[in-house]
């Protein structure tokens, strides 16, 4: 496979190394998703770790000064937080806390992508609301279900949902960040309806499918943004220079 199909056209300083930490992460992911989440093996776990550390990897080996922590620390995170998840239930508010940070640290990153004064569009404005809406309905829902989890759970919604709109905000050149942010949101949904309320058919293979591809978009979709050199600087989704 052509490395310009894994990361959306080129990228400077895009190694041979690079190519292999990206397509480690798709076949650990393709893996796991293929069995379902099911721990149908010894290390199933690991794998699905790896799903997502490698995209980190690459990240740090990439990036600069804070985009590097930030985009780095954030995939990291995430590669935590789903080891917690996959653990026995008592790690179920520690992996919340792993993907919490996770979100504080996209939050950060695409609000320094801002532009000065923020100005969004009517589509940005729009999306916007509509994952909040989503967001609001969705633990309006939950919330008899919750329990004792009401105050962890609130607090992580309402940072997924500041995630998405701080992507959706940002000045990208090209809507790859967005996109994996709310595909980010709608795989956290399909957790929590499954958890607290009714299971979603397929539910395993769609949060699975949906969280990787979120997660791959906003990492590739950021480095594309940095990195690929082709984006002018009027574009309606660039990010401004650090």
């Amino acid at each position: 496979m052509h490395s310009d199909a894994l990361t959306f056209g080129p990228l400077r300083g895009f190694t041979r190394v690079d190519q292999w930490l990206l397509l480690s992460s798709i076949a650990a992911a393709t893996t796991y998703f293929a069995t379902g989440g099911a721990e149908l093996f010894p290390g199933s776990i690991a794998v699905k770790a790896m799903s997502i550390a490698p995209l980190a990897i690459v990240a740090f080996r990439l990036l600069r000064h804070h985009d590097r922590l930030l985009l780095g620390g954030a995939l990291s995170a995430s590669s935590l937080g789903d080891i917690l998840l996959d653990l026995p239930d008592r790690y179920f508010v520690h992996g919340l806390l792993a993907f919490l940070v996770a979100h504080v640290l996209y939050i950060t990153l695409f609000v320094r992508g801002w532009p000065r004064p923020l100005r969004p569009r009517v589509g940005q404005v729009v999306l916007a609301v509509l994952v909040i809406a989503h967001s609001a309905l969705l633990l309006a829902w939950l919330a008899p279900a919750l329990g004792e989890l009401t105050v962890p759970a609130t607090l992580y919604s309402g940072a997924l949902t500041l995630m998405a709109v701080t992507a959706i905000l940002a000045k990208f050149a090209k809507p790859i960040v967005p996109f994996g942010a709310i595909l980010f949101v709608l795989s956290d949904s399909m957790i929590a309806a499954g958890r607290f309320k009714t299971a979603v058919p397929l539910a395993a293979y769609l949060i699975w499918a949906t969280y990787y591809a979120g997660q791959y978009c906003i990492a590739i979709g950021f480095l594309r943004d940095r990195l690929g050199g082709d984006s002018p600087p009027d574009a309606p989704w660039h990010v401004d220079g650090t």
